[in-house]
C-alpha cells in the first residue's frame, strides 16, 4: 500500500524508504521515477544509514561582548575534557567534542530518547579580531565559558629609531 508523500516531502522531492515491507515502492519524485531493483533500494538505504551515522550534532551557543571581550557560552554537560577541542583563530573558533551514550542501556528500555549523542561541532566566525594567546576557556556546571579578549587596533605605540 502507497502512502501519499507529506507536503514536505513533495516540496524538496525527498525519498521516503521504508524497512517494513521491501515489497512497498519508493517515493521518488515523479520525474525521476524509475523502477529500483530491491539491491538498488538496499544500497540506497545502506548510503542514507551510513550518512546518518556520520551526521555531527551542531553546538548551540550564545554570543556576546563586552567592551574588552567577546564571550562563548555552550552547554557541553556530559562531556569529558579529553573529548573536547577548542580552536581559535584571530576571526574563527571551532569548538568541537563527542558525548559518550551509556550502552549499558537496551534501546526496548527507553521511553524517551530525545538527548543528543555522538559527534558535535560548532564554527563561528568572530564579529571583531581576538588574541588567541589570551583566551580563556572554563567549565562549570555543565556550562563552557570562552573569553577572548578583542585586539585594541586604536592602540598606537611609538617606536625609538636608533642609528647604526
Amino acid at each position: 500500500m502507497l502512502k501519499k508523500r507529506s507536503f514536505f516531502e513533495r516540496l524538496v522531492g525527498s525519498v521516503r524508504l521504508n524497512d517494513d515491507d521491501d515489497e512497498e515502492e519508493t517515493k521518488i519524485p515523479t520525474p525521476f521515477k524509475k523502477q529500483m531493483s530491491s539491491k538498488e533500494k538496499n544500497s540506497l538505504k545502506n548510503e542514507l544509514d551510513i550518512e546518518h551515522e556520520e551526521e555531527e550534532g551542531q553546538l548551540t551557543v550564545d554570543l556576546y561582548q563586552t567592551p574588552t571581550e567577546i564571550i562563548i557560552q555552550t552547554m557541553i554537560s556530559g562531556v569529558q575534557p579529553d573529548n573536547l577541542s577548542v580552536t581559535i583563530s584571530r576571526d574563527m573558533i571551532i569548538i568541537k567534542g563527542k558525548r559518550e551514550e551509556n550502552r549499558s542501556i537496551n534501546e526496548e528500555s527507553y521511553f524517551v530518547k530525545e538527548l543528543f549523542w555522538g559527534s558535535f561541532s560548532r564554527t563561528i566566525s568572530l564579529p571583531e579580531e581576538v588574541d588567541p594567546e589570551e583566551a580563556t576557556a572554563v567549565e562549570k556546571h555543565g556550562l563552557l565559558t570562552i573569553r577572548l579578549p578583542k585586539i585594541n587596533k586604536e592602540k598606537q605605540t611609538n617606536l625609538k629609531v636608533k642609528s647604526v
